[in-house]
């Protein structure tokens, strides 16, 4: 096992691709996560806002107090 794992070490071939494809993968996953994380809230945000405008645009008030 050493023996494999040291000839990968020493073996560069195709180092740079299979980086580069980990750096995309990683990002990709911080996106989703990030995306998970903040989509509720976002999502609740824009419901809230949504309902103040309409509120606002059927009763004719200049400001919607929250």
């Amino acid at each position: 096992m050493k023996t494999v794992l040291r000839n990968l070490k020493n073996n560069t071939s195709g180092a740079s691709a299979a980086e580069y494809a980990l750096i995309v993968a990683v990002l990709g996953g911080l996106v989703v996560a990030g995306a998970t994380a903040f989509g509720g809230s976002l999502r609740d945000g824009l419901t809230t806002s949504g309902g103040a405008i309409s509120t606002a645009s059927t009763t004719g008030a200049a400001t919607v107090n929250p």
